[in-house]
């Protein structure tokens, strides 16, 4: 009988999973796999929020593959060590798994390909599994790596041949091996975690998906920038665990109408910052394009920027509502990374980090590769620009309603009113005067 592992990693999903079709096309039983990765458990991508959200997102993959006559089997440690050892105990033929674009899954990749080989055992990649377009096909014709300016990717993108949606095996088999038990979220990382974190896993992801494509979806271009409308998809974190397809997701969106246009395109910056740290890993860390900035070593700003203390409504609404939810919408995360580090002048690298711990969603491609476009160090054609938090606000929450829901301190001020707090009398001890001052769009 032929036997084929399905490693998942970020692709926590059955319905469109090309590493779970492939195995089950090529394998009489399938054996489908997670690894409790004990290198990433033990570095400084780990956090609390992310591990719950994992810990859930098993859970529901679990119940998926049981529906279908399997189980998820866990294993924990070095993944290469624990993938080997469910090879060898099933007498696997191929292993199958995700491609994806940092540099440490990609040498985790080469190190399982080189250690399945010494017994036969082949290993198969599969692109447009984490991402709608495969990262290392739109490269430019220009004989570049990759695209350094998202108006040309994403004109490529739109254009480019995206394969159809698989649908989910309707019934697997799989060999007799021993499984650890799924994880609690305890158990991946402890600590403090967001109290009104979304639920991570499939079954969810996919309502939320259908929720937002039967109606929702046709005001995002005009309300996506609305901070107190909330009118963006809550996607994110389940395709950054692969909960939900991007292939899937791209397809079902009708790109025709101006809402799923507008739409589309943020997956495509999605798949942009994927292309560029597949090309640029040290981007992860290390300034895309490097400016001569000096950086500001400002302890107590930094620490009133993370709890939501600088003065500026707009800019600590954004930050309670990250501890709060372990999520922001995008603009609050443009005016916030800003602030820091164009108004305060404080190393990206320090915000990149702090949102790191907190956002659900937050990956090397899209938090890193965001931050360095709000910074000036990266993709930005205009590397100078700087969003003044008041002007801001003025117009994206223009009656005070986004910053009144996270200072109930400020809840008493009325309309636009709110977003200057120092004209309205407010004690500085029950809400601080601005840290400093702000210029800038």
């Amino acid at each position: 009988m032929t036997v084929t592992i399905a490693v998942f990693t970020r692709d926590l999903r059955v319905h469109d999973n090309p590493v779970l079709t492939a195995a089950h096309r090529e394998g009489a039983a399938v054996v489908p796999l997670f690894v409790i990765d004990a290198a990433i458990a033990a570095g400084r991508f780990a956090a609390p929020n992310r591990a719950r959200f994992l810990a859930a997102a098993l859970g529901e993959l679990d119940a998926e593959l049981r529906a279908i006559g399997v189980r998820l089997v866990v294993r924990r440690g070095n993944v290469v060590d624990a993938v080997a050892e469910v090879a060898a105990q099933v007498h696997a033929d191929s292993v199958h798994i995700a491609a994806d674009v940092s540099g440490y899954s990609r040498r985790r990749e080469q190190a399982l390909r080189e250690r399945l080989e010494e017994r036969g055992c082949l290993l198969h990649s599969h692109a447009a599994t984490i991402t709608a377009a495969d990262p290392e096909v739109l490269v430019p014709s220009t004989g570049r790596d990759h695209f350094a300016v998202f108006t040309p990717y994403f004109r490529r993108w739109t254009e480019a041949h995206q394969r159809k949606p698989f649908g989910k095996p309707r019934e697997l088999t799989m060999p007799p091996v021993a499984s650890d038990p799924l994880p609690e979220a305890e158990q991946l990382c402890a600590g403090p975690t967001s109290p009104q974190l979304a639920v991570g896993g499939e079954t969810t992801g996919r309502k939320i998906l259908r929720d937002w494509l039967s109606g929702p979806i046709a005001g995002y271009e005009d309300n996506n920038d609305d901070l107190a409308a909330d009118a963006t998809s809550h996607l994110s974190p389940y395709l950054h665990f692969g909960c939900v397809s991007p292939v899937e997701l791209v397809h079902r969106v009708d790109m025709a109408t101006p809402g799923g246009h507008a739409f589309a395109r943020q997956l495509a910056w999605r798949d942009f910052h994927h292309q560029l740290l597949a090309a640029r890993p040290d981007a992860a860390w290390s300034d895309y394009r490097p400016r001569s900035v000096t950086w500001r070593d400002d302890p107590q700003a930094v620490t009133a920027w993370q709890d939501g203390r600088t003065g500026y409504p707009v800019i600590d609404a954004a930050m309670r509502q990250l501890r709060a939810e372990g999520w922001m919408p995008g603009r609050a995360r443009l005016i916030a990374a800003s602030f820091l580090a164009k108004s305060l002048r404080v190393d990206w690298r320090i915000g990149a980090a702090h949102f790191l711990h907190w956002l659900v969603d937050a990956d090397l491609a899209n938090n890193q590769l965001n931050w360095q476009w709000v910074a000036g160090t990266g993709t930005d054609t205009r590397p100078n620009r700087v969003l003044n938090p008041l002007r801001q606000a003025k117009r994206y929450d223009p009656d005070g309603d986004y910053v009144r829901r996270w200072l109930p301190e400020l809840a008493h001020i009325p309309g636009a009113a709110v977003h200057t707090p120092w004209r309205e009398n407010v004690d500085p001890g029950v809400y601080p005067a601005p840290i400093t001052e702000c210029v800038g769009m």
